[in-house]
């Protein structure tokens, strides 16, 4: 019984391992490669950050000024011709500040201040410096992290994965070629995409005048990027 018992089990493995073998051959042989495709855009929109800092040693005064400072703010924003559905209150906060005295060093005592700041976005680029200018005189006192962006950017990327399996093919070609085998179907693609790291424009005002003329600015050019990976069988 133990011998039976015993040439079955040997019988087993050795199916087992068959078809082990015969599964790995059956794999095929793949080549992977990595494709780029990148679009420039000129941006049609900006997002800016725009607040008002208010600082008092009366906690009630400072709020005060503030909260009539930023929504005449919003209000010139709004004649200027900024959606109000594109202006978000992103931070508002009341902290205390320790003034000292500089020959002595000894406190002065506690002052409060106040920040309140919008996040604007801006869809009429030409505008975007005189608004600037508008900002500031309404009371705008800390202007800063304007990025530029494209609103739609559905056709660039359907041209930047278009550009980017075409480079993966190319390259695929030339790797068979010079390893001399040829190229068979195509097993697996997954891509990834990004955009250009912002661009970083910031500026400070007293809010009590507004310049003669606009804040020049230049939005430059965006960049959108894909990359594919795609696996090939080869024979």
């Amino acid at each position: 019984m133990r011998t039976k018992l015993s040439i079955f089990i040997s019988v087993l493995v050795l199916a087992l391992v068959l078809s082990a073998c015969g599964t790995a051959a059956a794999q095929p042989r793949t080549l992977n490669v990595s494709g780029n495709g990148t679009v420039y855009l000129t941006p049609d929109i900006a997002n800016i950050y725009i607040g008002v800092h208010n600082e008092n040693p009366v906690i009630t005064t400072a709020v005060s000024n503030n909260n009539n400072q930023t929504q005449a703010l919003v209000d010139a924003l709004k004649n200027a011709g900024v959606a109000e559905a594109d202006i978000q209150t992103s931070n508002f906060s009341v902290y205390t500040t320790q003034s000292y005295d500089k020959l002595t060093g000894q406190s002065l005592g506690s002052t409060y201040a106040v920040d309140n700041t919008v996040y604007v976005t801006v869809r009429d680029l030409p505008k975007l410096g005189s608004l600037l200018n508008t900002a500031v005189g309404a009371g705008a006192n800390n202007i800063n992290s304007i990025t530029f962006d494209v609103a739609d950017k559905t056709a660039a990327m359907a041209q930047a994965r278009q550009k980017a399996m075409e480079n993966a093919s190319s390259l695929a070609s030339e790797l068979a070629q010079n390893a001399g085998v040829k190229l068979g179907e195509i097993q697996n693609v997954s891509y990834s995409d990004t955009s250009s790291i912002p661009y970083p424009y910031g500026m400070g005002g007293g809010g009590s005048s507004t310049p003669n003329t606009s804040v020049p600015i230049q939005p430059g050019k965006t960049q959108i990027s894909v990359t594919v990976s795609v696996t090939y069988t080869i024979r």
